[in-house]
């Protein structure tokens, strides 16, 4: 998702390891939520915290630095660093540490992909459907640029700091050398409760599920939707179980009012969300709510950016609201979102590989809603970029199953999971019926 292949210069090892600030023990309830909390975090809710400069010393971050220190910060499962202009760029390091409110305990330092390459497209055009603002904030508002959200648990307590890339002379970069108005925002997702999150990402629910759809009926609604496709036999996988919004947990009041589609469908990009491996399948939900959450009240976008979610376990998720089965213009590869589809498989896998169940689930999935278009996953699309990596106006060859990184400067999807893209467009094309 955000990691961008520009290069960060390393900082030393002392100074990234060191505490911002000597930190009390924690008290003996930190893993308490009190009775009064509880409505609140029913609702879920944004704490934006703004980072303040940090001095350099022996055992500090060093010169420029901005961070922050909130041991007491309440609950939370999300942390990703804001700033003012979307066009901005991050040129430095990004690290949270969490405390737990199971055990008190805080975790090691963690990074942040610092480069939010998933963004609406550029434009007045792009911008008139809301993405320059959301329903829940009452009103058009700015949108702003981001890091990766990081799921780091339930916690309550946090440390952020930011640290400048040095000079090719040595020097540290100034503060002033990272975009205005640096933000931290801690993100309770809310809902109903773990127990109902269980639930929710089993799919067990029939009132949050659309069931899964044998390949005859996916045929007739291929023709339906498409009628210049071959009635006799058209090529498309029949459709997954897929998790809706309301499974898991969408409070509609959050995004944009309205939907916006595109003509057609006509390639899948491949994502990793970068929000970290370390979460149980079981509070996917909840992650996908942080998301969704993050993207709509902290970057300002009209909705998630993407148009569905896989988790580690193979389960997709519907995202971006106005149909499945549509062609809804989503906000996940800048400059190549319009007649695309985005798809996150939840995780980062620049190291760790994906599941067997996420790529097998990516397959099926691009197998269906590819195939609703008459797309081969095997073969080749030419795009007219809309800006960013190519120039807009750039005719660009892409496979119809693209990792981000085709379409964007930026590491996402990961190279490992990068690498089973060949091995899934295969088994999609064999889900459609191709050989």
């Amino acid at each position: 998702m955000y990691a961008y292949s520009s290069s960060v210069v390393a900082i030393s090892a002392a100074a990234l390891l060191a505490p911002l600030t000597p930190l009390a023990a924690p008290p003996a309830s930190a893993g308490v939520v009190p009775r009064a909390e509880q409505v609140e975090r029913a609702g879920g809710r944004t704490q934006s915290l703004p980072l303040a400069p940090f001095g350099s010393s022996s055992r500090g971050p060093g010169a420029g630095t901005m961070g922050l220190s909130k041991p007491d910060a309440g609950p939370f499962t999300m942390v990703g660093v804001v700033w003012k202009d979307p066009e901005a760029e991050l040129d430095g390091r990004v690290q949270v540490r969490a405390r737990s409110a199971e055990t008190g305990r805080w975790s090691g330092w963690q990074d942040l992909d610092a480069h939010a390459a998933d963004a609406p497209d550029p434009g007045p055009g792009a911008e008139s459907g809301g993405e320059a603002g959301n329903g829940g904030r009452g009103g058009t508002v700015a949108r702003r640029g981001g890091t990766a959200p990081l799921w780091v648990g339930d916690s309550t307590g946090v440390e952020v700091r930011v640290v400048p890339a040095r000079s090719r002379s040595g020097d540290a970069a100034g503060a002033a050398g990272l975009p205005r108005g640096l933000t931290a925002e801690l993100i309770d997702p809310g809902g109903a409760g773990a127990g109902t999150d269980k639930v929710r990402a089993a799919g067990t629910a029939a009132a949050g599920r659309l069931a899964a759809q044998t390949k005859a009926a996916s045929e007739a609604d291929a023709v339906r939707l498409n009628p210049a496709l071959p009635a006799a036999r058209p090529f498309v996988g029949p459709r997954p179980k897929i998790v809706t919004r309301k499974g898991w947990g969408a409070d509609e009041s959050k995004r944009a009012k309205g939907y916006r589609y595109t003509k057609t469908v006509n390639i899948a990009f491949v994502h990793h969300s970068a929000t970290g491996n370390n979460y149980r399948c079981t509070e996917a939900p909840g992650l996908i709510r942080g998301i969704y959450r993050y993207h709509t009240q902290s970057l300002n976008w009209a909705d998630v950016g993407y148009n569905f979610l896989v988790d580690k376990c193979g389960r997709v998720y519907e995202g971006r609201a106005g149909g499945v089965t549509r062609a809804v213009l989503g906000a996940h590869t800048y400059g190549f979102n319009h007649n695309s589809t985005g798809i996150a498989v939840l995780g980062n896998y620049d190291s760790a590989a994906p599941s067997k169940a996420a790529v097998n689930a990516v397959s099926r999935l691009t197998a269906w809603k590819l195939g609703l278009f008459g797309k081969n996953p095997k073969s080749k699309q030419t795009k007219v970029s809309g800006g960013g990596k190519y120039t807009s106006g750039t005719r660009v060859r892409l496979n119809v199953i693209s990792g981000h990184r085709d379409g964007f400067a930026t590491d996402c999807p990961g190279v490992r999971l990068y690498d089973r893209l060949g091995a899934a467009r295969a088994s999609s094309a064999s889900y459609q019926g191709r050989r």
